[in-house]
């Protein structure tokens, strides 16, 4: 049975891979360069409100729970070709993946089940932007 503490702990692990998540995007769209640049932006510039809305959703909820939400995001590599950047952000979206589920079963253990459906969503989304990178790096 997940407690109220280890289901806000995770949450702000999930936050602070939000942040870090929004920044590495927006670095990425500054350096990014070439045909495969110019792809990357596109496809990322969007990613990094949406990370950001991720941030504020789960800011808000884990203060609701009666936590703290980080104000520190996670730490990245700043990987220097776009292949190298996908294959980092593939990585990090198949992380996000596991992190949700993980965390849509303690919110459930937890009884929080609209947080568990939302954090399915969430995790709905992860999934679909690591299906977009693993596309475009078999295109590459």
């Amino acid at each position: 049975m997940a407690s109220k503490k280890a289901l806000i702990d995770g949450l702000n692990q999930d936050l602070a891979n939000e942040l870090g998540a929004s920044i590495l995007y927006l670095y990425q769209t500054s350096v990014a360069t070439g045909w495969d640049g110019e792809e990357l932006r596109e496809f990322l510039a969007p990613e990094v409100t949406g990370e950001m809305t991720h941030a504020v959703f789960l800011a808000q909820k884990i203060a609701a729970l009666g936590g703290m939400p980080t104000t520190l995001p996670k730490q990245h590599k700043s990987p220097k070709t776009v292949k190298e950047m996908l294959k980092y952000d593939l990585k990090l979206e198949l992380e996000a993946i596991e992190n949700y589920r993980l965390r849509a079963i303690q919110a459930e253990e937890a009884g929080e089940i609209g947080l568990k459906i939302k954090l399915e969503e969430l995790l709905l989304d992860e999934t679909g932007h690591a299906e977009q990178i693993q596309r475009i790096l078999k295109g590459m």
